[in-house]
């Protein structure tokens, strides 16, 4: 048959976690699929006149004549599989990724080639699980047709692509709130996704119990609107950052950082935070820092500024008490990433685990010096976590569960005080504080599923309930419970950590990397950076990449010298080069902090140790390297 060429809007799906979800329920997540196709992909599709070319086990590939066809039917897909996946736990769920292009396609006895149909494929594979991403000439075809709010995800280099690609993203909490009708009109659809989707600005879902960003205004708002209303204790507004480079037209950076760190910081539990709009109204004015708290009915305001010379951009911010204009918190950030979108990303995440950290501890600081035993449970709750980003001990890890225990007696439907008290349990646990693993682990997992029954899309909960499951060794489980909560907040830098370890343990550690380098990135002066050094240090030495392993070992060490793992694990790579003395060395160091681990096999007594994908990279680089350095097998 000729071939024919034609423009096609081109749409790409797959599973995210497919191969996890086959391992472990190989028949009923095919009979699901199928029940997926027939039930909601084929009707759909055919009602926005698109043509299934081929489905290929986990994806399918669909060609549309219209771009609006393919974004209605990509939005009411992944709408329909909210509703399917909304009784079913974490695991079990199966999420699609959508990925969208407009482009020439060449078509042969039925099916479709070329770049039109690489690029769609590419863009599903950089959308987030239940998310949509489109191309540049997508975006620009839906504008002013539909009310969708598209992420600008910046220019993409994909494989065996020549040009990049500019992506944009949708988010999967819009998609995923939409109300699923079998035949919805046009005009009822367009308004709910212009209600739902305006104000989507980032992939992770915003935590639902996290207030509505406030509704902007032409000017700021008068002082006797607000006056009559209590300022809450977590509100706030980023300023404009100023711009201190020489060239004007760097002005873009310093606003897409202001953007992004608002988005970034709505969605801190139980914030106030004025919208982007409003903020701007103070954008080249003199700041008086008590007027506007007054102005705005906000507690605090951050302010920056930012400086780019060539590759180097570097960015000051402070947090200033707005009702005493004392400085609370001062940094400052540098990078000197070339590519500009990259250094915003790389900003814009730093600088929003380090605010959202101070901010709770100030407001923690703030009710205990008020030094009265507050009924507010709001207060309890913001109590027991300034206690838990205390440096790590028993004494301020049982604080920690003694104020969370007051705030569920004041209100036992509480979340956030299930959410609160069941990570701090785990936690207890993890450490080996625990005089009653059993029932302190029964009583975590009860408080987390309420938690995550009343509020799902929780990312601490989500977090604690995957380290609750990495304790149990159901790495599968604490896999999908960890890219939740990563989905949920980009900045939670412990999911990051957590998703990179388990991926680690289970035999992948080059899939780990990236989340152990982006939890270096967030939080660079975290006062535990020396695990995630490690962890990154030990996905190296199992890929045979000893130089480099040995380098993150040793920064680990820098940063905390009392990690015995890291210890053990630097005599593995050292035997492993022939450096023995040093690896006797470092064997003798982690001896000294952890002496019950004497031997190979008592290392491998660890449950996670024993899964089979991590003990086949182990035997081969850091287990030589100990036997090398005389490290007994019994």
């Amino acid at each position: 048959m000729t071939a024919t060429r034609r423009l096609a809007a081109i749409l790409a799906a797959d599973v995210a976690g497919y191969s996890r979800l086959i391992e472990a329920d190989e028949e009923g997540t095919l009979a699901q699929l199928r029940a997926i196709r027939t039930e909601l992909f084929d009707p759909t599709i055919a009602a926005h006149n698109g043509r299934l070319v081929k489905t290929t086990g986990d994806g399918l590939l669909v060609e549309f004549s219209s771009v609006v066809d393919a974004l209605r039917c990509a939005t009411e897909v992944q709408a329909g599989m909210a509703e399917r996946n909304a009784p079913a736990s974490m695991d079990k769920r199966i999420q699609y990724r959508i990925g969208i292009h407009q482009g020439d396609i060449v078509v042969e006895d039925g099916d479709i080639f070329g770049d039109g149909v690489n690029i769609a494929a590419r863009l599903e594979g950089l959308a987030r699980p239940g998310g949509i991403c489109v191309s540049a000439r997508v975006q620009e075809d839906a504008v002013g047709k539909l009310a969708l709010a598209f992420e600008d995800l910046g220019e993409q280099s994909f494989k065996n692509i020549s040009s990049p690609v500019r992506a944009f993203a949708i988010g999967s909490d819009a998609v995923a709130s939409i109300p699923v009708d079998a035949t919805p009109t046009l005009p009822t659809l367009a308004r709910r996704l212009s209600s739902l989707l305006r104000a989507v600005m980032w992939w992770p879902l915003p935590q639902p119990n996290v207030p509505a960003v406030a509704t902007p205004t032409a000017s700021p708002p008068s002082l006797g609107g607000l006056a009559r209303t209590p300022v809450p204790r977590l509100s706030f507004v980023v300023l404009p950052f100023e711009n201190l480079s020489r060239d004007p037209d760097e002005e873009y950076f310093a606003d897409g950082i202001t953007d992004d760190l608002t988005t970034d910081l709505s969605r801190i539990s139980g914030s106030f935070v004025i919208a982007r709009n409003t903020a701007f109204t103070y954008k080249g004015k003199p700041a008086d820092v008590k007027q506007i708290g007054r102005d705005l009915g906000v507690r605090y305001v951050i302010e920056g500024s930012v400086r780019r010379s060539g590759r180097r951009v570097q960015v000051n911010v402070q947090l200033i008490d707005a009702e005493t204009g004392a400085h609370v918190w001062a940094d400052r950030f540098d990078t000197d990433r070339q590519d500009l979108a990259e250094a915003q990303s790389e900003i814009t995440g730093r600088l929003a685990r380090s605010l959202s950290v101070e901010l709770v501890r100030d407001v923690g600081r703030r009710i205990e010096q008020e030094k009265e035993v507050s009924s507010n449970v709001r207060d309890l709750v913001m109590r027991g976590w300034t206690q838990w980003y205390r440096p790590q001990s028993k004494a301020n890890f049982q604080e920690a569960q003694q104020t969370f225990e007051q705030a569920l007696a004041l209100d036992p439907r509480s979340a956030d005080a299930k959410i609160g008290l069941g990570a701090v349990l785990v936690q207890i646990v993890a450490n080996g504080w625990s005089s009653s693993i059993k029932q302190d682990e029964s009583r975590s997992e009860q408080l987390l599923l309420d938690a995550l029954a009343q509020d799902s899309n929780s990312s601490m909960a989500h977090y604690a309930m995957g380290r609750l499951r990495y304790l149990e060794n159901r790495l599968a489980e604490a896999h999908a419970e960890f890219e939740a909560a990563v989905a949920l907040d980009r900045n939670n830098w412990r999911a990051a950590t957590a998703l990179g370890g388990v991926l680690l343990w289970l035999g992948r550690p080059q899939e780990g990397i990236p989340y152990y380098e982006n939890a270096i990135r967030l939080s660079p002066h975290d006062p535990d950076i020396g695990t995630p050094y490690w962890s990154l240090g030990l996905c190296h030495l199992l890929l045979g990449d000893v130089e480099q392993a040995i380098d993150l070992f040793r920064k680990s060490i820098a940063a905390n010298p009392r990690l015995w793992y890291t210890h053990l694990h630097l005599a593995g790579a050292l035997g492993l080069r022939g450096d023995l003395d040093q690896a006797r060395a470092e064997l003798a160091e982690s001896l000294r902090f952890k002496p019950e681990i004497n031997s190979i096999a008592a290392y491998s007594a660890i449950p996670w140790h024993t899964n089979p994908g991590y003990r086949a990279l182990a035997e081969k680089t850091e287990i030589l390297g100990w036997r090398r350095a005389g490290f007994p097998d019994e």
